[in-house]
């Protein structure tokens, strides 16, 4: 039996920005499949993928209406869960960033200050994201959720030297990818001055 499912007609899309209810039904339902794929290719948990792909599809369902050109719609959810498993990775590393800052030294942070963390979360998380799914999976259950080695090998159904090896590699390009970005930003700093 054929697993592949359609992407909505222009038609069907053009009749839901119109605002038939039926239409947009059918446009949801039609596009779930393809959207849970995204999400499950860019999330790093299937949780995370599931609440991506439910908030993408509410999305969808509220502002049909601002789509542009109706045969973008698959680049327009594209981005939509990118973004969502984006937010979701910025908000456990802000997670976990708060709560490994020192008691003392929670006092209200200066404005410049909160920028600067808020870019440099934007910038880990982008990071993460962009790593391939095993890696980023392992990473972030580690290293962000603190999930233990044995429980995180478990659930991935490998064995310890096995998520040992991969979170190494996940880690190690992790790093590579920041460092690349630090580059890159400090040959702007240096062309601007």
């Amino acid at each position: 039996m054929n697993q592949h499912f359609p992407w909505p007609d222009e038609r069907l899309i053009k009749a839901a920005q119109d605002g038939d209810v039926t239409s947009l039904t059918a446009v949801v339902v039609r596009s779930q499949p393809h959207v849970r794929k995204f999400a499950i290719s860019l999330c790093a948990s299937p949780q995370d993928a599931e609440d991506a792909a439910q908030e993408a599809l509410i999305i969808l369902y509220r502002k049909i209406g601002t789509l542009r050109a109706t045969g973008a719609l698959a680049s327009w959810m594209f981005r939509i869960v990118r973004n969502e498993c984006l937010r979701q990775v910025r908000l456990l590393v802000s997670r976990s960033n708060e709560q490994s800052v020192e008691p003392e030294a929670s006092a209200e942070p200066s404005a410049e200050n909160a920028v600067l963390h808020r870019l440099e979360v934007e910038r880990i998380a982008a990071a993460v994201c962009a790593l391939p799914r095993d890696q980023r999976q392992i990473l972030i259950m580690r290293d962000v959720q603190g999930l233990p080695g044995k429980s995180v090998a478990h659930s991935l159904g490998l064995s310890n030297a096995a998520m040992k090896s991969r979170l190494h590699r996940a880690r190690a390009a992790l790093r590579h990818s920041l460092a690349v970005t630090d580059e890159v930003a400090d040959q702007s700093v240096g062309e601007a001055s």
